[in-house]
């Protein structure tokens, strides 16, 4: 399991090992601010990039997805997917930066789960997001 001091990120951070994927792009890492509140973070690296030597949207959007997804379940063992997901990119990423993720849960019924979450280098956020999840049972 990978360990985020090992990234330069604060071993307060967790990883979450559901998902293969997100261990092959990231890894990822996430800690519980509280009942409402997930952070995430991943420090970039030159494979992240796009020929223009910033952080390709592909990966900021997965990065964004599992913030909003780690907020949905609050770090724990539940299941949800993705229904819809609207992001604005509003500032680049480079090699190097740590990129954290603050996610916070709109509203849950017994299906749905609504998210917003941020993604920030610093005190600059690079880029926001909404979802609509879809709570579902677990496959394991």
């Amino acid at each position: 399991m990978p360990d985020p001091v090992d990234y330069g990120i604060a071993k307060t951070f967790q990883h979450w090992p559901g998902d293969e994927a997100e261990n092959f792009v990231g890894p990822f890492f996430f800690r519980v601010e509280n009942a409402h509140e997930i952070q995430t973070a991943f420090r970039v690296r030159p494979e992240h990039c796009n020929s223009h030597l910033t952080v390709h949207g592909g990966i900021s959007m997965m990065f964004a997805d599992y913030t909003l997804c780690v907020t949905a379940i609050g770090g724990g063992r539940e299941a949800v997917v993705t229904v819809s997901c609207n992001n604005e990119f509003l500032a680049p990423a480079r090699a190097g930066d740590l990129v954290t993720g603050v996610g916070r849960i709109i509203r849950k019924t017994r299906s749905l789960v609504f998210v917003r979450a941020e993604l920030l280098v610093g005190e600059e956020v690079i880029l926001t997001s909404s979802a609509v999840l879809k709570r579902v049972t677990r496959k394991d």
